[in-house]
């Protein structure tokens, strides 16, 4: 502004200069020159002018061209003066250009990406330089600096010109350390203690995994919104004319570390008055009230006051008014701290929904889309059936987005519906070597495919071979066979299993038929067939496993409904998922008995992400026409599956196994007492032992895992667990749900590019002798 009025000074003594010297004459300027331009375009000048040749010298004109051509940006100094020769007026305007950037220079960038430092200048090359723009370049740096965290940065400028008028521009970077958050504080405070706040705010204090969650670090804008979340915590409690105060901040010494401290002043709390409703009423006023939860008299909450706006938009939205609008208008009386609200409704055109678009499934058939849609073209909008319809075909687990949008259709009363879908991986091939805690180190290939051909059939080949097992598996499921609503499938497996007392081969095949009975619940039928064969059993197993050796068939037919209410059923967080089960062998085959599974999963999201999942189940197996139950098919408990903390297959009953009579020397004995002669004398038979068991299963079941699961880091899919198991299994004549084994651990669950990857320890609270106090699983597939 100085330099504008030292401007208009210089102007004005010119002019009156110039109108002593044509005093007596017509002061009509005869030419209008422009000195000192040498990069700008000379017309971009003369277009700002409005004093053109032939025209009068006029004093107000000139000054408001001198404005003009300064408002151009291209000059840092302009002034106007007359020359007069004789009759000829020429009016001229001398201009001082800002130098051209050619080069920027960014120094001492050490802890940044050079090219996220680059990128927040709004300085190009090459450009005019204008003082606003290398203030904003340098405000740009600094505050990227601030956003990760560098609150201490300092930033400064300097320019070099040359001769030709261009200019260096040079920002000098003093980055400093990332600025931990070491206090928040509050004063003010006495409806949320201080950790209360503290919860509600994004930003947080450094802790020891802050380096692993990104927090504890200062970010403005993050804070900024903490304010208004804070109000927002406050406004749910009745305290509408509560204010948060802007922060302050206060840097240590060393200028790594920060406090920061917010006022809040509170003010009173206020309860909810009358209520109403007005406009286009689809019921009586009782009727739509009676919908909301909020009542007269309760405290005043903005977070119920948005829930009950919804209810009435959904009732309006159910009956087909998609553009209906609820406003809450409120009254507040200081004097009884209430606030009276008045929702005004307008509901708009019935609507129906016309055509539906399906976009973006490049392998899934649009028909694996369709079937899942709660509405179809013609039926009456509604918005719950149409989230319905997202959640169902999110579902499926083919897609990682899935989007259902309303669009116009041309009509007002009709609208179409477009979902689009991002399409993810739903099969995996592999082939190669791994380790499993239970098995040992095995050899694998494997196909899968949960979308085969694009018609959601799942199909499943693998094959896997190590020192303690031998598997291979074909399998094939439609789960809507002949475009019906029913599943039909089929697997066949060949396993030859290895276990330390015994072996067992089988050849098995299913034939599976699923009938839906609602949308979450369903049952399943399955026929199998197994040729067994119980081999190598140890010469010293006890005489239970021993008398189990042989050939054996099992034909029998299972039985099941299940319901499953959960949210996102790959990963859920909240519903339940219940199954009873019973098969029933003796359909023919060797083998006979019933077992019967009762299974409940139940998920309950608590806050911050965080899901507690309680798991029980209670299983019982029975003789059928005498015969023995197989070792097989008994329960057993131990293992990331079941009771983690204790070996595999090892919780619930077991017997000694055998071993050769022996003297105190440890020789064997023979039928008369005398030491054992191979060469003449008869071996004494065998008895039990004491240091070998084997561990047999029991008839009946009973175990829960209880769950707390929270967000490590989100983006990645990496989640921590902590968990408590307590179960047993029973033989015949044992007291159900006597003797309860218990553990405790923590563990990792990673959705990984291989699939979801489980790393749990357990930790066994009363071990027996013979039990190791803690044991290490980890497995490769569903989380559950």
């Amino acid at each position: 502004m100085l330099k504008r009025a030292v401007v208009c000074l210089a102007v004005v003594f010119c002019l009156w200069a110039g109108s002593a010297i044509a005093a007596d004459g017509v002061r009509t300027v005869s030419d209008v020159r422009i000195d000192g331009i040498n990069r700008v375009d000379v017309a971009s000048v003369e277009a700002a002018l409005s004093i053109k040749a032939g025209q009068s010298l006029d004093e107000d004109r000139v000054d408001e061209d001198l404005r003009a051509i300064y408002a151009l940006g291209h000059f840092k100094d302009v002034e106007a003066s007359v020359e007069q020769q004789g009759e000829v007026v020429t009016l001229v305007y001398r201009v001082t250009e800002r130098p051209l950037v050619r080069s920027i220079k960014l120094n001492g960038i050490k802890e940044l990406k050079r090219s996220k430092v680059r990128g927040a200048l709004t300085m190009r090359t090459p450009s005019i330089l204008h003082p606003k723009t290398l203030q904003e370049s340098t405000s740009a740096i600094r505050q990227t600096y601030i956003d990760e965290g560098y609150y201490a940065a300092e930033v400064s400028s300097r320019v070099d010109t040359n001769s030709r008028n261009e200019a260096t521009v040079y920002f000098d970077i003093t980055e400093g350390t990332k600025v931990a958050i070491d206090d928040i504080t509050f004063e003010g405070n006495e409806v949320f203690s201080s950790r209360k706040l503290r919860g509600f705010m994004q930003t947080k204090e450094w802790w020891l995994f802050s380096w692993l969650t990104s927090g504890g670090t200062y970010n403005e804008a993050m804070l900024e919104n903490d304010r208004e979340l804070i109000k927002d915590a406050y406004f749910n409690e009745g305290y509408i004319r509560v204010r948060v105060k802007p922060p302050l901040i206060t840097l240590s010494d060393d200028r790594e570390e920060m406090d920061i401290h917010i006022e809040i002043d509170e003010g009173q709390q206020y309860y909810l008055g009358d209520m109403a409703v007005k406009g286009d009423l689809l019921e009586d006023e009782s009727t739509l009230l009676g919908l909301l939860k909020f009542k007269a008299g309760d405290v005043f909450s903005r977070e119920q006051l948005r829930k009950d706006i919804k209810r009435l938009n959904d009732y309006y939205a159910d009956h087909g008014y998609a553009y209906v609008n609820v406003s809450p208008v409120t009254l507040i009386n200081n004097e009884q701290r209430t606030v009276d609200v008045t929702f005004e409704i307008e509901q708009g055109v019935q609507v129906h929904i016309g055509r539906i678009n399906i976009g973006g499934n490049t392998k899934t058939r649009d028909k694996v889309i369709r079937r899942e849609m709660v509405l179809v073209e013609g039926d009456l909008y509604s918005a719950s059936r149409l989230e319905a319809s997202r959640k169902r075909v999110n579902n499926l687990g083919f897609f990682s987005e899935v989007n259902v949008d309303t669009v116009e259709a041309g009509a007002e009363e009709i609208m179409d519906v477009q979902v689009d879908v991002k399409e993810q991986s739903t099969g995996t091939f592999s082939v190669g070597f791994g380790y499993s805690s239970v098995d040992g180190f095995i050899g694998q290939g494997s196909i899968s495919q949960d979308n085969f051909l694009g018609k959601a059939w799942r199909l499943n080949l693998a094959g896997s071979f190590g020192g303690d097992s031998t598997t291979y598996q074909l399998g094939l499921l439609d789960p809507y066979f002949m475009d019906k609503n029913l599943a039909l499938g089929f697997d066949v497996y060949r396993t030859d299993r290895e276990w330390d007392e015994y072996s067992r081969e089988a050849t098995e095949g299913k034939i599976k038929l699923g009938i839906p009975i609602t949308y979450a619940t369903r049952t399943f039928f399955i026929y199998k067939f197994e040729q067994k064969d119980i081999y190598d059993v140890d010469n010293l197993a006890s005489y239970y496993i021993r008398e189990q050796e042989g050939s054996s068939t099992l034909s029998s037919i299972y039985a099941s409904i299940s319901t499953n209410t959960t949210d996102y059923r790959p990963d859920p967080t909240s519903g339940y998922m219940s199954e009873v089960s019973v098969e029933f062998a003796g359909l023919g085959g060797s083998e006979k008995f019933v077992k019967t599974i009762l299974d409940h999963r139940h998920f309950v999201p608590i806050k911050w992400g965080i899901v507690f999942s309680a798991h029980g189940q209670v299983g019982f197996v029975h003789k059928v026409g005498g015969e023995e139950i197989p070792v097989d098919e008994r329960f057993y408990l131990g293992g990331i599956n079941t009771m983690r903390g204790f070996e595999n297959r090892e919780v619930g009953p077991w017997e000694w196994g055998r071993d050769y009579a022996r003297n105190e020397a440890g020789e064997l004995l023979d039928e008369n007492g005398d030491i054992y002669d191979p060469n003449g004398t008869v071996p004494l038979g065998y008895v039990d032992s004491t240091t070998e068991r084997d561990f047999i299963g029991g008839v009946k079941e009973a175990f829960c895992n209880l769950e707390l699961i929270f967000p490590l880091l989100k983006d990645a899919g990496l989640k921590g667990v902590v968990f408590f198991d307590i179960g047993n299994t029973w033989d015949q004549g044992e007291e159900f749900m006597s003797d309860l084994r218990y553990s405790t651990g923590v563990g990792i669950r990673w959705n990984s590019p291989l699939g979801p990857l489980r790393l749990e320890w357990g930790y066994n609270l009363d071990p027996e002798e013979y039990e190791d106090n803690s044991q290490f699983d980890f497995s490769i597939g569903k989380f559950f």
